[in-house]
C-alpha cells in the first residue's frame, strides 16, 4: 500500500541510515524517512542500499514466483544499453518500435493467427495491463453490437473463481460485472456448463484460463468454444472468448502443439501473454493480441504528434522503458522454436520428477496435472498435527519461498503448497529441495511449530464473510 511510514522512536532520536563503515565516508548519518540536507558518497549510498536489499529472499530460491529470475549476459547487456529509451518516443528510436512489431508478428504467428489476416497486438507492462485492454476491447464491441439497448444494461464478464485479481480490477475499474463460476472440491479451474449458464446478451466474454495460478492447469477452451459456436446457433448470443496466456502462452505451444486454445478456434479474438513469465524476460513486459484488427475498436487507439510524427498507441500507460521488448526480442532470435521448446521440455521434465518424488513419501497429494505448466501444486494426503503453511514457514528457514495458501472458492477448504519450475531450478537444485522437505516434515513430525497468524482468509471463512479468493503469490502480471 502507498502509506507513509512514520517513524516511531524516542524523542530526540531520528531513524538513520548508519552502518559501522559508513564512518569512513560520513561525518553523520543519512535519515531514513526524510530528504538529507546535502549528498553523500555514491559507493557508501549504493553499498547501504544494497545491505538492505539483502535482507530480501533470494529470487533464485522464490519458487513463489512465475516471473523470470535468469537471463543470459548477453541480453543483459542488451538490457543496460536501452535502460534510457522511452519506447513511447517511437520517433527518435524508431528501430526500436520496430522490434516490438516483430515480436507482435512472431508471437502472432506462434499462436496461429490466421494467414489471411495476421493479427493485431501491441507490447505492455504486464499481463495485467494487456488484461486490461483486451477487456476494454470485448466491452465496446458488445456496446456496438447492442447498440441503443447498451446504455441501459450492465455487461458482464464470465470466469472462473480461480482468475488472477488483475480480472477482478479490469472489472471493478471498468464498470463491468463479474460473474465467476465457482470451483468444486474435485474441479479447481472453469466448468464449461457452469460458464454457459452465466452467459446472457449482456455478456462482453468469456474468459479461458491457460494455466491457472492455483494448479497451473489449463482450461478446456476448445470445449468452451464449441459450447458457444452452439450457443450462438441457438439463441444467437456472439460471445467471445478471451484467452488469459499469462503463464501457459510460452509452454503451451511448445510442449502442446496440437492443442488447440489460440487462434486456431475462430471463437477466440483476443490472448494476453507474459514475456516476463514463461517467455523469459525480467519484468516487467506483456503482449496483447487480437485475432483481427477489426475486433480493436477504433474509438480507442490514440493518435499523438507531440513527439514528432503521428504514431497510434492503445495503451493505460504512455511512458514505458524499452529494455524488457528488446530481451523479448532477443530470446525469440535467440531461442526459436526449438530453444524454446527444449527449456520447456527440461521444466516439465523437473517438475514432473518432483511429482512423483513427492507422492513416493506417502505424505502428499497432487493437484497439479502433468500436461500443463511446469508448476508442482500439492496437499497433505491426511491430516497432520501441522499444517502446510507450517511446512512453507519451515522451508523458509532454509531460504526457500514457497507459498501456502487455499484455493477458491467453493474449494477453499483446501489448502496447498505450490512450486513454480523456471530456469534455475535444475535437477540438482531440485533434489536439494526434495531433501529440505523431507528433512523439514521430519521436524515437524517430532515438534510441531505453531502456525503463523490467523490469515485474512481463515478470520474471514470463521466468520462467514470470505472474501472471493486468494492470490496464491503469482508474482508480476
Amino acid at each position: 500500500m502507498l502509506t507513509r511510514k512514520e517513524p516511531t522512536p524516542e524523542e530526540g532520536f531520528e531513524p538513520s541510515l548508519a552502518p559501522i563503515y559508513s564512518a569512513r565516508d560520513l561525518s553523520e548519518s543519512i535519515p531514513r524517512y526524510r530528504l538529507p540536507d546535502g549528498p553523500s558518497s555514491p559507493r557508501v549510498v549504493a553499498q547501504l542500499i544494497e545491505d538492505e536489499l539483502n535482507l530480501d529472499g533470494n529470487a533464485a530460491l522464490n519458487l513463489a514466483s512465475f516471473v523470470t529470475t535468469w537471463m543470459e549476459p548477453e541480453a543483459k547487456s542488451l538490457m543496460a544499453r536501452t535502460l534510457s529509451k522511452n519506447f513511447v518516443d517511437a520517433e527518435e528510436y524508431p528501430q526500436t518500435a520496430d522490434l516490438a512489431d516483430r515480436c507482435v508478428n512472431m508471437i502472432a504467428d506462434l499462436f496461429n493467427a490466421p494467414d489471411e489476416t495476421g493479427a493485431t497486438g501491441t507490447a505492455t507492462v504486464g499481463s495485467s495491463e494487456a488484461i486490461h485492454l483486451a477487456g476494454l476491447a470485448m466491452k465496446w464491441r458488445w456496446k456496438k453490437l447492442r447498440g441503443e439497448a447498451a446504455a441501459s444494461a450492465t455487461p458482464n464478464i464470465v470466469m472462473g473463481a480461480n482468475v488472477q485479481v488483475c480480472w477482478e480490477k479490469f472489472a471493478r475499474y471498468f464498470e463491468v460485472e463479474p460473474r465467476y463460476v465457482p470451483m468444486t472440491p474435485t474441479r479447481y479451474i472453469l466448468g464449461v456448463d457452469e460458464a454457459l449458464s452465466l452467459v446472457d446478451e449482456n455478456t462482453i466474454g468469456v474468459v479461458g484460463i491457460l494455466g491457472s495460478t492455483y494448479t497451473g492447469e489449463y482450461e478446456p477452451i476448445e470445449e468452451l468454444a464449441s459450447a458457444l459456436d452452439q450457443l450462438q446457433s441457438e439463441r444467437g448470443l456472439d460471445v467471445p472468448i478471451h484467452v488469459d496466456a499469462a503463464s501457459g502462452g510460452f509452454v503451451a505451444p511448445f510442449i502442446n502443439p496440437d492443442l488447440a486454445w489460440d487462434f486456431r478456434l475462430p471463437r477466440v479474438k483476443s490472448i494476453n501473454t507474459s514475456g516476463h513469465k514463461y517467455g523469459l524476460v525480467y519484468p516487467g513486459i506483456g503482449w496483447a493480441l487480437w485475432r483481427e484488427a477489426d475486433l480493436l475498436p477504433q474509438e480507442l487507439v490514440f493518435h499523438v504528434n507531440y513527439l514528432g510524427g503521428d504514431h497510434p498507441t492503445f495503451n493505460l500507460n504512455f511512458s514505458r522503458g524499452s529494455s524488457q521488448i528488446v530481451a523479448q526480442y532477443y530470446n525469440l532470435l535467440r531461442l526459436g522454436r526449438q530453444g524454446y521448446a527444449k527449456v520447456m521440455g527440461a521444466l516439465v521434465s523437473t517438475a514432473t520428477w518432483i511429482s512423483s518424488e513427492l507422492e513416493a513419501t506417502g505424505r502428499f497429494t497432487l493437484l497439479s496435472k502433468t500436461d500443463a505448466l511446469p508448476v508442482v501444486c500439492f496437499k497433505l494426503t491426511s491430516a497432520e498435527r501441522w499444517s502446510v503453511f507450517d511446512l512453507s514457514a519451515a522451508l523458509r528457514e532454509r531460504g526457500w519461498i514457497i507459498p501456502a495458501y487455499t484455493l477458491a472458492p467453493n474449494a477453499s477448504e483446501i489448502a496447498v503448497l505450490r512450486i513454480v519450475v523456471r530456469e534455475g531450478l535444475g535437477r540438482d537444485v531440485a533434489e536439494t529441495l526434495l531433501s529440505d522437505i523431507r528433512a523439514a516434515v521430519e521436524r515437524l513430525d517430532v515438534g510441531h511449530v505453531p502456525a503463523p497468524p490467523v490469515t485474512r482468509h481463515k478470520r474471514a471463512a470463521a466468520t462467514g464473510h470470505a472474501p472471493r479468493h486468494h492470490n496464491p503469490g503469482r508474482g508480476v502480471c
